[in-house]
């Protein structure tokens, strides 16, 4: 391995710390074209210089980690971040529910069901200068349930819902971004490194772009493992419950509503297809968010780590972590934004057979001509900035734990 001495030097602790993620590869992005880092007498052959040795032992230490401690760092990365960001994707979901028309009020209600029904459906907070009092209770005007942006979702979830609702969805996020980091951190680990050793003895042109295939690969398989949790936690941030004092329900009651209404038919395979709804549209936006992503953070987080050099601490070579995690996340995020607008269309089509037949090119295509470039980027903001600070939180927690495990195995 050549990679340490391209960034000018890593600082000796991560010599045996945060696996060939912390880019001590050659694959990592510092030979990827226009980076500028691509050369160095490092990577002359005989040279053996001490950053050198240096990054060969930190190869042949994180070799030592076995996918259960991997799949442990990626874990408790996603536990972390899906508890930090989850209103974001609240409001993302929200936002782009809304834009597909779920309606967040029931005015078909007001004529039929009397004075009470105007009370549970347009209760409001007395602090909302629009608000009229009906009875005891203020009452909004049904414009003052659609949301005009993240922190209008924000505003009125809080003041219609209860702070809690927030965090809607956040026990399908864990169960989400638990096994799906867990499967996915590791796996690009994993496939990076081999696809890097195959390359370098086969085609070391390909090289730079390890990243990328692994990437894309690993999150496939993350993707559609995990869909049906993504499909309920899709559904429990999309809807509101109308009804006052009653529960909205959770991850299991969510998934047997999706399966319940073909329940009848005598196809059990095909039924149980119906949990991955949506599936196409999300391994669309996935896996070029992950290859976008990781080809756009190694050569950063390189260029980072190699300003730090041998005199940084661990919490500037975090900070350097996080940093191009966030730029890396947040870039993706706004890229792929149209086909999770996608993703959100087709998961939260309450008629089952209809959810199935949808395509993804052809709700891409209905999002164009109903809305046009703003429909297609319908909650770009809220998923930026989830995605930003998702990202540098998952990879330097990742790196902090896979480095206190390697300690611990080495003592």
């Amino acid at each position: 391995m050549v990679g340490c001495s391209r960034g000018g030097g890593l600082p000796s602790w991560m010599t045996a710390a945060a696996a060939r993620v912390d880019l001590s590869s050659a694959g990592g992005g510092g030979g990827i074209p226009g980076s500028g880092a691509s050369s160095s007498s490092s990577s002359q052959p005989g040279y053996s210089g001490p950053h050198q040795q240096a990054g060969v032992a930190g190869a042949a230490a994180d070799q030592e980690l076995g996918m259960a401690e991997r799949a442990l760092s990626a874990a408790g990365a996603a536990f972390v971040s899906a508890i930090i960001v989850n209103p974001l994707d609240v409001a993302k979901t929200r936002l782009q529910a809304q834009a597909a028309g779920v309606p967040y009020y029931q005015p078909s209600q007001m004529a039929s069901l009397g004075p009470d029904a105007i009370l549970s459906d347009f209760r409001c907070s007395p602090s909302c200068t629009r608000g009229v009092i009906l009875g005891s209770e203020p009452i909004c005007p049904p414009d003052c349930f659609q949301y005009k942006g993240t922190l209008d979702v924000f505003l009125k979830v809080v003041r219609q819902e209860g702070f809690g609702r927030l965090w809607r969805g956040t026990n399908a996020g864990l169960a989400l971004a638990v096994p799906t980091v867990g499967i996915y951190l590791p796996c690009y680990d994993l496939f990076r490194n081999w696809i890097e050793d195959f390359t370098q003895s086969n085609a070391p042109g390909l090289t730079p772009y390890a990243p990328l295939v692994a990437g894309s690969v690993a999150r496939s398989l993350a993707c559609i493992a995990c869909s049906p949790i993504e499909l309920a936690r899709t559904r429990m941030q999309a809807y509101k419950e109308f009804r006052p004092g009653v529960k909205p329900p959770g991850m299991w009651k969510t998934l047997l509503g999706v399966v319940s209404p073909l329940a009848s038919s005598t196809q059990n395979a095909q039924n149980y297809r119906a949990l991955w709804t949506g599936v196409g549209a999300q391994l669309a936006r996935d896996v070029p968010f992950s290859a976008i992503c990781w080809s756009t953070l190694e050569p950063i987080r390189r260029k980072l780590l190699g300003i730090v050099g041998e005199e940084g601490d661990a919490a500037s070579v975090l900070g350097a972590n996080f940093a191009a995690g966030f730029v890396a996340g947040s870039l993706a995020a706004g890229a792929t934004c149209p086909l999770d607008v996608a993703k959100t269309r087709r998961q939260i089509e309450k008629d089952t057979q209809k959810a199935m037949r949808m395509t993804t090119r052809q709700t891409l295509a209905d999002i164009w001509s109903s809305g046009g470039m703003k429909g297609l980027f319908t909650g770009v903001g809220p998923r930026v900035a989830r995605a930003g600070p998702s990202v540098g939180i998952v990879i330097s927690f990742y790196e902090v734990v896979k480095y206190a495990l390697h300690q611990r195995h080495i003592s």
